[in-house]
């Protein structure tokens, strides 16, 4: 089967959620071997796990020129200045902003596929996709890009197409109300131009629903992890808690310090130890500066590394005993969970979005999302062997029943399949 994958970049220079989440889903329909094409948005791909196989459309600075400032009838020495490799890794470098602030008319261009520069931008996609290369399926990263579905459908009406969705409504719910409700309503009139829904969890599958009762067929597909990239079988010497996503507010890195350095006074867990890894933005580092404050004085005990390597994933989870990431908003999926369980690393997380689906028997949940409440939870886990190798147990059960690549590819064709056999007319 040919999948093409239509994908935005994120400047890798941080552990994002849903790029890793469409890197994984491209990697195990790979391995299953299916052709997969990536088709990158806004931001060149460059990590050779992710390599594009196309050219970069809509790229992210000179398409926001163009939708803010000219419209469909941009001057040529400004589309090659603002498409420019300067300029592109310019905007890499500012990259990771989860708040829509400035790009909602941007935004709004992208769902609803209705003003000039979106029409200019499209034109050479659909091109290369009559001319280069016929899918059998596309398969769009997210919601944010539905836009798109809706002119390839009018377009090319025997195409099938497929959409994930994950945490949408972070990125929407920060715009401007009157721009939230045109957003969502857009989504709601697009639906209709996607054969299949594809989420990462019965958790985000119902705010979806709620939030776009249009949906009809939403599928779950956990993410599928190359466990046996991730298995480790040796512990580090010293208790060390692991914590491996943006470095940010959002995240909760703040929480997890806070923790740590109430464990170390108490001295209940000998030579604890604390890991920090993910990457960071420049936004983040006035941020990640007070949390280095707070872990001062346990800095011999504390390692921080704030540049981002994918290739540093499963080293990773092999240093460390547990993983806990105490983020503050209903996470939809957490794949650091997934990949820790490959390791055999279990979790500690506030019992909040979906982490009880997620974490099940393979870690601790506790409530509030507090250091002091994350705190206890450590303490129990790391204190008690028992109870350590009971839930490490099943972290790898799941790794191989569920977070497992193999399922996922599985699943997935059969989702497309499914796509495959919908009829396409389109009014």
């Amino acid at each position: 089967m040919k999948i093409l994958f239509i994908v935005p970049g994120s400047g890798d220079s941080f552990y994002c959620g849903n790029c890793f989440r469409d890197n994984l889903q491209a990697s195990a329909l790979r391995s299953a071997g299916h052709d997969v094409i990536i088709m990158p948005l806004y931001l060149p791909l460059t990590h050779p796990s992710f390599q594009a196989d196309t050219p970069l459309f809509f790229p992210a600075t000179t398409y926001y020129v163009a939708q803010r400032f000219f419209g469909k009838k941009m001057p040529a020495w400004v589309e090659r200045i603002t498409g420019s490799k300067a300029m592109l890794s310019f905007a890499s470098s500012l990259s990771g902003t989860t708040s829509a602030e400035g790009m909602e008319s941007m935004t709004l261009s992208m769902i609803t596929s209705e003003d000039p520069a979106f029409a200019k931008h499209i034109a050479p996609v659909l091109d290369w996709i009559k001319n280069t290369e016929k899918p059998d399926v596309i398969h769009l990263s997210s919601t944010l890009l539905i836009g798109i579905a809706k002119v390839l459908k009018h377009e090319l009406p025997e195409m099938s197409i497929v959409c994930s969705l994950q945490d949408e409504e972070i990125w929407i719910d920060s715009l401007r109300e009157s721009h939230a409700t045109l957003a969502w309503q857009g989504i709601a009139n697009n639906t209709a131009y996607i054969d299949r829904f594809v989420t990462t969890s019965r958790f985000y599958q119902k705010i979806a629903q709620e939030r776009v009762p249009q949906m009809l067929d939403i599928d779950v597909v956990y993410p599928g992890i190359d466990v046996g990239k991730y298995a480790s079988e040796v512990y580090p010497e010293h208790p060390t808690i692991g914590f491996f996503y943006r470095m940010n507010h959002a995240n909760g890195l703040d929480i997890l310090a806070e923790a740590f350095v109430s464990l170390k006074k108490k001295g209940s867990i000998p030579h604890l130890k604390l890991k920090i890894g993910g990457g960071c933005t420049g936004i983040d580092k006035r941020f990640l500066k007070r949390v280095k404050k707070c872990l001062s004085p346990f800095q011999a005990d504390v390692e921080i590394n704030d540049r981002y390597d994918l290739d540093e994933h499963a080293n990773f989870y092999a240093s460390i005993s547990v993983i806990a990431v105490p983020i503050r908003f209903d996470e939809s999926v957490g794949l650091y969970l997934c990949e820790s369980f490959a390791a055999g690393r279990p979790a500690v997380e506030p019992d909040t979005g979906s982490f009880s689906e997620i974490v099940g028997h393979a870690g601790l949940l506790y409530q509030p999302n507090d250091s002091t409440s994350l705190a206890i939870a450590l303490e129990r886990l790391l204190t008690d062997a028992e109870v350590y190798t009971r839930l490490k147990d099943e972290a790898l059960s799941l790794s191989q029943t569920r977070y497992n690549r193999h399922v996922t590819a599985e699943q997935l064709e059969t989702i497309y399949r499914k796509a495959m056999e919908r009829p396409h007319a389109r009014k």
